[in-house]
């Protein structure tokens, strides 16, 4: 099929992937959202009598005009319906897709606010920002040692590569992200220990306080994965150099540099491509435990605190935001393999 064709068939499973995860997810987590609805709405009109000028005859009286507008805020809110009526499930699918989630009763952002949707979008740009560049790390790292390895296969470097992918994809990413708190926090105090700035982020030099703290969690995250990257990489390269077409380029005196780089690289881009970003999608399910570890301000552990308190706003709208950076992702990369492989594009 053609690339309009693809682009559109993609979106389409995109599109039907993103409603199945936000159904479950409001099956699921709907009625305890009903819940916490209904108390935060009786917690405010409580509020707003006791706080309030209105004044009542007696107990009965004050009582009865609580219940009343409790009732009657019920109603403007759908809440007097039963929580899987099949307008009030479209409805709800809306607001989370929107992100009209209301407000959180434990978390807000830097600057106060407790609206769902600044919470989250404030969150979100740090995890892109250290699991993004983390994958560009591992992945510049992983093909060019991957493409030194593979032009000297059964070497010393192949196998000594081979015994740290193996060495290093041993360990979960906690337990060497708390070795390396121990070591270059607390042992030679390098780094900090947690990977919150300390800055406001109105002051001018938060940025750069920012990627200081996250050095370190970057540094976990490349030391886990590069081994492994390169030995994935070497092994694309060392099924393309055993071709045909490479032993004829061989024979025409091209040089071997040349060969390994121009053409056997490039030959592997679309499955490379393809690892590249089913390891960036995987990377954001893994952020909440490295996040946590590292107390990195990112959705991970924003979404590790929300589970804590059970803030089901939070939960939701994470969810939901992660599902899209997952389906956006696997949807860049399904178009790069398409572009980068013309039998793909031609089929």
């Amino acid at each position: 099929m053609g690339l309009g064709r693809t682009l559109l068939f993609r979106s389409f499973n995109m599109f039907l992937v993103l409603f199945a995860t936000l159904f479950i997810t409001v099956i699921l987590l709907g009625s305890t959202f009903d819940e916490l609805q209904k108390e935060a709405i009786r917690n405010q009109v409580i509020e707003e009598v006791t706080q309030g000028t209105l004044k009542f005859e007696n107990s009965n009286e004050r009582s009865s005009y609580i219940n009343d507008q409790i009732q009657f805020r019920y109603k403007i809110s759908g809440l007097d319906q039963d929580s899987f009526t099949p307008s009030k499930l479209i409805h709800r699918i809306i607001s989370v897709m929107t992100l009209d989630l209301g407000k959180s009763h434990y978390f807000t952002t830097d600057y106060g606010s407790s609206n769902v949707r600044d919470i989250i979008f404030e969150k979100v740009p740090k995890t892109l920002l250290l699991f993004t560049t983390a994958t560009i790390c591992v992945t510049v790292i992983g093909i060019f040692l991957g493409s030194y390895v593979a032009s000297k296969e059964g070497s010393w470097w192949d196998k000594a590569n081979s015994t740290f992918a193996i060495f290093s994809n041993s360990f979960p990413t906690w337990w060497v992200a708390m070795l390396m708190i121990i070591i270059f926090a607390f042992t030679l105090h390098i780094f900090p220990a947690r990977a919150t700035p300390l800055s406001s982020p109105s002051d001018p030099t938060y940025f750069i306080d920012l990627l200081y703290h996250m050095t370190l969690p970057l540094i976990t995250l490349v030391i886990v994965s590069f081994g492994a990257w390169a030995y994935i990489v070497r092994y694309f390269l060392i099924n393309i150099l055993n071709e045909d077409f490479i032993h004829a380029k061989r024979t025409m005196g091209i040089s071997r540099r040349k060969i390994l780089y121009l053409h056997a690289l490039r030959n592997a881009g679309p499955p490379i491509a393809t690892a590249v970003g089913l390891a960036l999608a995987a990377s954001f399910g893994g952020a909440i435990i490295t996040e946590a570890v590292f107390d990195w301000p990112g959705m991970g552990k924003l979404y590790y605190d929300a589970i804590g308190v059970f803030d089901v706003p939070i939960i939701i709208g994470l969810t939901f935001v992660s599902t899209v950076l997952f389906l956006i992702t696997i949807f860049i990369t399904d178009i790069s393999y398409t572009l980068l492989d013309p039998r793909v594009k031609g089929s």
